[in-house]
């Protein structure tokens, strides 16, 4: 197959994890893949005023990185911002929307650049106008989702059943950590964001209440950018900006539990990566987290309760060693069985089905639009310099 990722402008997120996975493994069993994504629009005066009043930073435009850095696969930056056009594109058997933008511009695809697939990731209510978001979950081609509680949502609320629920998975073999000892002192860890949606203020303040009892209670936090004055850390954290694969597996590792506060989430890659690495897990119910923990591994606690997080903290931590070291091995036991190679099997197949059941196009010759591609990044690496 001829495949076309139409991406956001990508960055470290878990959501361009995944799709950079997919992207690479797809192209490794011999399918055409091509990820392209548009140029990060300039901010407006607004944004600029508030990013430097309030957030006390420069809100200018640069290349961020991303998951598909050093991939081997290319990411077509594009030289221009949104939305994706048809002269953007290779032709294609397939053309794949990954975020609720995304699925607009697909949408308006001629048939030619592949038949169209919606792979919805989350309900990203925290981010669209709620009217063009449940515009984008009715448009009429199919939708691959993550989770039973967006499979649910598509049922109920828009009437959709969707092509197939394909949970994410974790490469255990990055992801990993022999067995070990609690760590002295005692050390929780959790992401850092400043949207309202990620729960990092419930994960700051469970610490701050659990170092009542706890003292020394050390706390590892990794963010994709800086910590605002709206959202600070509290005292002697330990903050990694931007960690990468290897840099990220170290702080799972170092840490004897890893907090998740969500209040909504598409999935939640980081209870799987924190699990493989052997790391107990305390988690809101949101996202994928009630499925996975009820194997073992981690906790559930409710929503916006930071008190009952920070009790979780201080059980957990305080149990005895043997008691700790069970924990942890059923914390790894519980992400192994399911692999990214059993997800691409999956998707793969939801994406032959959409291209079997599609009146086909005739393709473009590939190598035409390719020396377009290069003459583009060409382009773009002009505009850089």
């Amino acid at each position: 197959m001829r495949v076309t990722f139409v991406l956001p402008p990508p960055n470290l997120s878990g959501g361009i994890r995944v799709l950079a996975i997919y992207a690479e493994r797809l192209r490794r069993r011999g399918h055409a893949v091509f990820a392209v994504a548009p140029m990060e629009r300039a901010p407006t005066v607004r944004e600029m005023a508030r990013a430097v009043l309030k957030q006390r930073r420069w809100p200018f435009r640069r290349k961020r990185p991303s998951h598909f850095d050093g991939l081997g696969l290319p990411l077509h930056r594009l030289p221009h911002p949104a939305p994706v056009i048809d002269s953007d594109l290779p032709d294609a058997d397939v053309v794949v929307a990954t975020w609720w933008e995304t699925a607009e511009w697909v949408s308006r695809l001629s048939p030619a650049k592949g038949a169209k697939v919606h792979f919805m990731q989350d309900y990203e209510v925290w981010f669209a106008p709620i009217e063009r978001l449940d515009a984008t979950c009715r448009l009429p081609f199919p939708k691959i989702v993550l989770t039973h509680w967006m499979r649910d949502l598509l049922r109920e609320k828009f009437g959709r059943e969707p092509l197939a629920v394909i949970p994410n998975s974790v490469d255990t073999w990055l992801f990993n950590a022999p067995p070990r000892s609690r760590h002295s002192p005692a050390t929780v860890g959790t992401m850092y964001s400043p949207s309202a949606y990620k729960g990092c203020d419930v994960c700051i303040r469970a610490v701050e209440i659990a170092r009542r009892e706890l003292p020394a209670l050390r706390f590892r936090v990794v963010g994709n950018s800086r910590p605002l004055p709206s959202l600070p850390l509290p005292r002697s954290t330990d903050f990694t900006l931007q960690a990468r694969d290897r840099q990220l597996r170290d702080v799972y590792a170092a840490c004897d539990v890893w907090l998740f506060g969500s209040r909504q989430e598409g999935f939640g890659l980081p209870i799987l990566e924190a699990m493989a690495c052997s790391t107990p897990v305390i988690a809101t119910p949101a996202g994928a987290a009630p499925d996975i923990l009820k194997k073992g591994g981690g906790m559930l606690v409710p929503h916006d309760s930071p008190e009952e997080m920070a009790r979780e903290i201080v059980r957990i931590c305080s149990l005895p060693e043997l008691a700790w070291r069970e924990l942890s091995a059923n914390a790894r036991r519980a992400v192994e069985g399911y692999t990214w190679d059993d997800a691409t099997d999956r998707f793969e197949e939801a994406l032959q089905r959409v291209v079997a059941s599609t009146e086909r196009v005739p393709l473009s010759p590939l190598p035409e639009h390719q020396d377009r591609i290069e003459r583009s990044d060409a382009l773009r690496a002009g505009l850089e310099t």
